[in-house]
């Protein structure tokens, strides 16, 4: 019912700065909480943040916390995530997703119903 593109991943060196985009189609009238995952080569599927349907909540995984920000543009039906002070660690393809769970800001991958395709972000050292 809806799709998830994200986009924006890449190759960057240790310390740098990547953009991630989360354009939505389809049934976008409908009021989303939105958070971003990440899957690590080898590793399970973690939260990386999350974001309220009107962005005025959110939760990020310590991991994450002071480098990562997510935010959303409603009108462009679009979430974003910039990362900064990137880490080789924080190397995974990214996927963003969308929940109609009445948790403000769900922080479980069971808690979201779509999800995008991914995007790969690759950090080097």
């Amino acid at each position: 019912q809806v799709q998830l593109v994200e986009s924006g991943g890449g190759l960057v060196q240790a310390g740098g700065s990547l953009r991630l985009s989360c354009a939505a189609a389809g049934r976008t009238g409908s009021t989303y909480a939105m958070g971003w995952f990440r899957q690590p080569p080898g590793k399970e599927r973690e939260f990386v943040a999350a974001t309220s349907w009107n962005g005025g909540t959110t939760r990020y995984a310590d991991s994450v916390k002071g480098r990562f920000t997510i935010s959303r543009d409603n009108a462009k039906y679009t979430v974003y995530l910039q990362m900064n002070s990137l880490k080789p660690e924080d190397t995974a393809v990214y996927y963003c997703a969308a929940s109609l769970s009445r948790i403000t800001a769900p922080g479980r991958p069971n808690e979201y119903l779509y999800w995008g395709q991914g995007t790969q972000v690759t950090v080097s050292s």
